[in-house]
């Protein structure tokens, strides 16, 4: 809400939020009204899980421009689904340019349909760029809703229409006792680590037998007077 409000007329922003707040009713909801009555809200990038946050969470981008006026600014808004069945990235699978646009060189008959392929050069969204867009439909991965569709959703826009059969897999698999046993050892490997680290700064050996450690400290208290 600072974002926008601090913007200067014809001013643009790109904000990282997560779905929840996308979505909800009360202050979320008229902060999303609000948003949209003073901006153009023109694009929402719909990002891989884990993108920006920690693993699991569920990223969005959103692009707007304010407007002259305090009203009536957006008309629509286009979503873009780089979401559903897509890679699970990280070390194996780094995210890099390559899913953002098409190569320069791919030939012809590669579609030109990733999300800045598809954006325009326009960055603040304007009525020429946007009229030059084309919805691919439920099938593609790149839609416009009108600001009247978004209202009847209640002013919702965590908005999704593919199926994505990567999250079903995971949530299927999320609560078998493999993988519960597996994360809570990668997060109890990540806190032994940052504990190691603390004792090398601290000046301690970190691989000292704790028994040792604790013999030392009964030899001196007994050696005192």
């Amino acid at each position: 809400q600072h974002i926008y409000r601090n913007l200067a007329p014809g001013g643009r922003a790109a904000v990282v939020l997560p779905d929840n707040v996308l979505g909800g009713n009360n202050v979320g909801a008229d902060i999303r009204r609000d948003l949209m009555d003073k901006c153009n809200l023109h694009t929402i990038l719909r990002l891989p899980t884990g993108i920006f946050y920690a693993q699991g969470v569920k990223t969005n981008v959103l692009f707007f421009t304010r407007g002259k006026k305090d009203t009536g600014n957006t008309k629509e808004v286009w979503v873009y689904d780089m979401r559903a069945n897509m890679p699970q990235f990280g070390k194996r699978t780094p995210f890099t340019r390559e899913y953002f646009r098409t190569k320069p060189d791919a030939p012809a008959s590669v579609p030109r349909d990733k999300f800045e392929d598809v954006f325009g050069n326009d960055p603040c969204g304007g009525p020429a760029a946007l009229a030059q867009r084309v919805d691919t439909g439920e099938a593609g991965r790149w839609r416009k809703f009108t600001r009247e569709q978004i209202k009847a959703r209640n002013d919702n826009l965590d908005i999704s229409w593919i199926k994505d059969d990567n999250a079903e897999a995971a949530d299927a698999r999320r609560d078998e006792p493999a993988l519960v046993a597996r994360m809570v050892m990668r997060e109890l490997s990540g806190a032994m680590a940052d504990l190691r680290s603390l004792l090398e700064e601290l000046g301690e050996d970190p691989d000292a037998s704790l028994e040792d450690l604790l013999a030392d400290d009964t030899t001196a208290d007994e050696a005192q007077p």
